[in-house]
């Protein structure tokens, strides 16, 4: 443990906010909003990594610096020692980072909380009867 500890800190940083779709560039966002995905967790981010075969750890007690409230992130490794790559198809931050917001929404969790969801919704919503000019 005392060898992997020091080690972690030059992983790569993955905060959910960097692929959230809901978040503008300043509030740092760091991929296209039709790229990016809705509401990403640091759990689906790491099953994301998981899913590509990259080594990753979550520290929760963590928060953006930018928005103290957003708590999470996701270190990851993407290199050996010896430089090669744990994954051919993910070399760089960016290419994580597009893969992962590809995966999340496709994530089992999330799958099954938005069927409820449709179904409900399906009705459309109800109108009043009663519209029409306001009397003076």
């Amino acid at each position: 443990m005392d060898k992997e500890t020091p080690n972690i800190k030059k992983w790569i940083v993955l905060y959910p906010v960097y692929i959230n779709s809901k978040k503008t560039m300043a509030e740092g966002r760091r991929i296209s909003v039709a790229k990016a995905c809705e509401g990403p967790t640091c759990a689906e981010i790491a099953d994301c990594c998981s899913y590509f075969k990259l080594p990753f750890a979550i520290e929760i007690d963590k928060a953006y610096p930018r928005d103290f409230m957003q708590i999470g992130r996701v270190r990851v490794l993407l290199k050996r020692e010896d430089g090669t790559p744990y994954n051919p198809d993910i070399t760089s931050r960016k290419q994580l980072m597009l893969k992962v917001a590809e995966m999340v929404p496709r994530h089992p969790g999330r799958t099954r909380k938005q069927e409820p969801a449709t179904s409900t919704s399906s009705a459309g919503p109800a109108k009043s009867g009663k519209h029409g000019k306001k009397k003076r």
